[in-house]
């Protein structure tokens, strides 16, 4: 396996943890551990379609990463006021 299907595997990886977590119950949609799983594997597979040079896919990584973020960073607001 070279870095490029490692990069894009482990993002998936993680992704696909937060999802089922979140199926099963264990893991909130507005947790940190949630919303980093998914930052962090967005961030890998939007590399790796950067890499593939796939548009569709970038755009659906770096919105649905974005968007983690975003929210990420409206709850830790919220903790701190």
């Amino acid at each position: 396996m070279n870095l490029i299907t490692i990069t894009g595997t482990l993002g998936l990886l993680l992704l696909l943890t937060a999802f089922v977590l979140n199926l099963a119950g264990k893991l909130g949609a507005e947790t940190t551990g949630y919303l980093l799983l998914n930052i962090i594997g967005c961030a890998f597979l939007t590399w790796y379609a950067i890499a593939l040079d796939s548009v569709p896919f970038m755009i659906l990584e770096a919105v649905w990463g974005l968007s983690s973020l975003i929210k990420l960073g409206l709850i830790m607001r919220k903790r701190e006021s």
